[in-house]
Parts: structure tokens; sequence; C-alpha cells
């Protein structure tokens, strides 16, 4: 049933017709009109950020966590190209976000309006897709099309561009229709296809499964399917740094996180295997490492959405196009159907491997009584925090990659981090955006100093909605990856990786009206941790930490999976089990 309406009363309309319970946004002259209606309701709740790049992030927090789109609405001009930061976040990391951006009055496009900016051109390399609406009786449609973008098939960030004028005027609303879109991305695999990788199933000696965040984009059941996979047919099974939670850390056939800065043992899996069952990732460089090098005796299985993802970086042999979820309910009905083979005996062998590999104990380091070192940091948080309603997000550096390696995830949704794109300033937002989700739950955000201080203004929101997000902050006073490139590859030359000028982050938590701790000592750091649990409030955390650790293992640029530093790791036998090993 349509009925008449302004513009702006359409925007507000449709998002409740889509089921949006939060918007997260910035007002400004081009958007007054949406504004008005959204004061007008109280179905909508709206959360004011202090910068638009926060609000996309946070709109990325509350996608990652909840499953669900997240939505953003800012202004025209430098509104919505302070958002192209977040766009081309979501878009490497397939989040679903509809971003509504206010524009200058049709009859002013073009003439370099105040606050007009080309934002379809700019914002075209960096969503799923993008609209500039100038006709009120079109959007409605565009905006449930948008959504249908943006949650189907690979998600990701769609924009929707809507000048003023269109806000203003009346047109007929019209309801989501769900067959009326033309993108309809396949979700079944094809049957072939799934045949052949389970004879491939049934006959590896050295398989592994390798997952990304394509598992956890495809929903819980998808989670579901691929451990009851994992656990049927004993394969070991390794993760990117999106994937982490798809399946449990606790689970026996877990290797841990593979790539640039994974695991000893999923590196030299992912190396050594015969068949790689690439499940829901898209080989990027900080996995693949030297592509010619790359896993070079397997057969190499692919299943993604995303038809334009296989065979764009590494040639596969069996590329199945389809939803993860469709997938590998087909595989377990076929693999079930034919007997649920496997080469047990070769199996038992390739787990004998890789229990060597275990024992290299790749994340070991050199512990401190004066001194906090930040893998201890995090060995405490986990310790503390992994019995709670847990959501973690990170900011981007050493601290993001040590948070993978020593936090444990045994459900998906609880992992925020920015993987391909690697923005400084994601995390404070993020925690904000997961919060406002999960109200009642536990948000931690992991950051460096200089990372976190990208988006600090955000505090200012987490206290103004009281949202009690704990900011733990893991201080060494550097540009911790910066400087450990700058050791390992430019000679020592430690050119600009440090501030001579952090702040007192207590004091600045307390000018915010968040509570700010500070700990230096290793033996005082569990009751600092309870003491931040504790609160019921925003929490500011300085855990100042040694400050020239290195993130070990680590795969050297345009270096193999199996020639990893290993820094202080234990490495006997490393060379023996076929390993090149850099100290």
């Amino acid at each position: 049933m349509t009925r008449e309406m302004t513009g702006a009363k359409m925007i507000v309309q449709a998002l409740k017709d889509q089921g949006v319970d939060t918007v997260f946004g910035y007002p400004g002259g081009a958007v007054l009109p949406i504004y008005d209606e959204i004061f007008l309701q109280n179905d909508i709740r709206h959360i004011l950020v202090r910068h638009e790049q926060g609000a996309v992030h946070a709109a990325e927090g509350y996608a990652r966590s909840t499953g669900k789109p997240g939505v953003v609405l800012v202004t025209s001009g430098p509104g919505a190209t302070n958002a192209v930061t977040g766009l081309t976040d979501a878009l490497l990391d397939s989040i679903p976000l509809v971003v509504l951006t206010g524009q200058v009055p049709t009859f002013m496009i073009g003439s370099d309006a105040f606050q007009e900016a080309d934002t379809v051109g700019i914002t075209r390399p960096c969503t799923k897709h993008n609209w500039l609406v100038k006709d009120t009786e079109k959007l409605a449609a565009t905006i449930h099309e948008g959504f249908h973008v943006a949650t189907s098939g690979r998600p990701g960030p769609v924009l929707i561009d809507v000048p003023k004028d269109v806000q203003f005027a009346t047109g007929e609303y019209q309801p989501p229709k769900p067959t009326a879109s033309h993108y309809q991305p396949l979700v079944k695999g094809d049957m072939e296809e799934i045949t052949e990788l389970v004879a491939a199933i049934e006959k590896a000696e050295r398989p592994v499964f390798y997952t990304g965040g394509g598992v956890i984009n495809s929903g819980p059941a998808a989670s579901q399917l691929l451990r009851e996979l994992v656990e049927a047919t004993g394969f070991p099974i390794t993760s990117t740094l999106m994937g982490l939670g798809a399946y449990p850390a606790s689970g026996k056939n877990w290797l841990g996180m593979l790539g640039m800065h994974g695991l000893y043992e999923a590196n030299m899996a992912m190396h050594d295997c015969d068949l790689m069952i690439n499940i829901g990732a898209r080989f990027d460089d900080r996995i693949t490492g030297r592509i010619d090098a790359f896993s070079p005796n397997s057969t190499k299985a692919h299943i993604d959405i995303d038809p334009s993802s296989i065979n764009k970086v590494i040639r596969v042999d069996i590329p199945i196009v389809g939803d993860v979820a469709h997938v590998l309910e087909d595989i377990l009905k076929v693999w079930k159907s034919r007997g649920r083979k496997t080469n047990a005996e070769a199996l038992a062998n390739w787990q004998g491997q890789i229990s060597e590999w275990r024992a290299i104990s790749c994340l070991s380091y050199t512990g401190s009584e004066t001194t906090i070192k930040p893998q201890y940091a995090l060995q405490r948080l986990e310790a503390l925090t992994k019995d709670r309603n847990r959501y973690i997000t990170t900011e981007v550096g050493q601290h993001q990659m040590w948070a993978a390696q020593y936090l444990n995830f045994e459900d998906p949704n609880r992992w925020m981090t920015s993987g391909g794109l690697g923005t400084m300033g994601y995390g404070v937002p993020a925690s904000i955006g997961a919060q406002v989700a999960h109200p009642d739950a536990l948000v931690i955000n992991v950051a460096g100093e200089a990372s976190w201080l990208m988006n600090m203004q955000e505090m200012g929101t987490a206290t103004q909605y009281r949202l009690p997000v704990k900011q733990f902050i893991l201080n060494n006073e550097r540009l911790g990856m910066v400087r450990q490139w700058q050791e390992l590859l430019h000679g020592e030359r430690y050119s600009h990786s440090w501030s001579e000028a952090l702040p007192d982050f207590v004091k600045l938590a307390e000018a915010f009206g968040a509570k700010g701790i500070i700990c230096k000592d290793p033996a005082d750091l569990d009751d600092a941790i309870m003491e931040m649990l504790d609160y019921d409030g925003p929490v500011i955390f300085d855990c100042l930490v040694e400050k020239h650790e290195n993130c070990f293992p680590m795969i050297p640029s345009g270096k193999a999976h199996n020639e990893m530093l290993l820094g202080e790791a234990e490495t006997q036998g490393v060379i023996q089990s076929g390993g090149a090993v850099l100290v």
C-alpha cells in the first residue's frame, strides 16, 4: 500500500521497514530535513558521533558484531568525504553498510555550491554500488535496493546520495518488494565441482582447511556446518585474521591464525599440504606471501560467493561459486552419502607432523619482572575475560597481531578488526558500535597509543551514551609495527616512528568523563585489569609496555610461508622439519 510523504520521511520510513534500529551520524545543512524526521519518531535510535569516519567505523562494529547492516547518515561535501576511509575499509572487509549522504539541491549540482562534492564519483571505487537520487518517487525503492545489494552475495558498503530538494519534495512511498531486484547472486554451488572436492577430501594425505571472513558473513549456520565438517573429517583448520571465531580456538584441530604474523604450525601446514580448501577467504597478500611459492604442491579448492575472487590471485583446481553455508551443507551431504571416507593412516601421519611443528612454541617470549611485555598483557587480559560475554575490537599495528595470537575466540562475530585496509583509528568507534549493539556485553578495544589517538574524539560519544567500552592501550610510545620493520628491514633507521608529545591518558580519560587507569608493573597488572572490568562506565587503560618488543612469527615481505622470522621462540628441530628459520 502506497502513501504520499516527503523524501525525508520516506528515508526514515524505509529504514524502519528494513528493520533498522540504530543510525550512526552527524548532522549538517544538506540532511536537516532527515534529521527533523528522526526527531519526530522514537523507533530508530540515532548515535551522534564526533567525526564522520567514526560514524562509519561504528556502523562497521555494529554490523560485524550483529550480522545486520550498519547504517550511517552524514551531510554533503566534507561529511561525505570524511566517510571515504570507512567505506573503503568496509569494502575490503566485506562489511554490509548503507550510507546515506546529503547533497546540494539538484539545480545546484555542478555549480560548486557550498559543501558540494561529487560524492557518487568519489565513492564509486570504494562502494559495492552507489546512487544519486534525483527523483523523490524513486527514493524509497532505491533505499530498499541498497539494503539488498549491501547484504546479498559478498556483503559490502553502498551509498545513497540524496539532494536536499529531493528530501523536501513529496512522492508516493513504495514499501519493500522481495522480488524487485535484478541483483540475485548465485548461492548454490555446482554439484559436479562439489563432488570433485569430496573425492579429493577422501584421498587427501595432508589436507588443511583455510577459512576466512566469508564464513562469518554467511551467518551462524555456516560456522556450525564448518565445525561439523572439521570434526567429521578430522582435518586441521586455520584462519585469516577476519575469520577468527568461525571455528573455536579450543577445537582440537585448530592451528591458529596463518599469514604474515600467523602461527608456525599454520603456515607450515599451508606450505606442505597436498589439499588446500579455501572457504570464504580471498588469498590476501598478507596470507599468501610469495605467490609463486604459496602452497606449491597442493590441489587447491576455493569456495566463495564472489565469482571475481576466484582465480583472481591464486589459480585453483576446484572453483566453487556459492554461499559458504549452502556449499558446506552440500559437501557434507555428498561426503556422508559416499561413506564418510578419509585417508585415515595418512591423516594420522599428517597430524603427527603438525604436532612437531606445534612443539616449536612459536609464541614463546622472554618474560620480565620489571616491564610489562605486550604478550603478557594480552595473556592476562585473556585469562581474566575469557569466561565473560566478550567482544573485542582492535586498532591496527603490533597490538592487533598480538591480540589475534593471544586472545581466543570460540564464536563468530566476537572479533572486529580492520583487515584489508589496515585502518588506524578503527578500533575506538568500532567498539562503540559493538557496545551499542550489545549494551550488556563486555566490549574491549585493544589498541596502540598511536592508532588510538586517531579517533580518540569518539570517547565523547561513549560518555554521552553511557557506553562502558574499555580502551586497553598497549603503550610503547612507538609506531610499533613501523619501528619493527625499520629495525628488521631498514637498517635500524627509525625515521619518525615515535612521538615525543603523548598525552597523559589518565587525565585525558577524566577530561572525557571516563575513568583512567595506568599500569607499568607486571605485579600490578591483574588488579588493574580487574579495576577496569569492574567499572561500570568507559575506561581508558594506559598499559605501559616494553618499547622495542617485536611481533613474531613474521613472514618478511616477498618470502614464502616456510621462511619465517621466529624471534625468541624455541627453534630446536625446525630446520630438520623442513622450515627455514631466520632469528
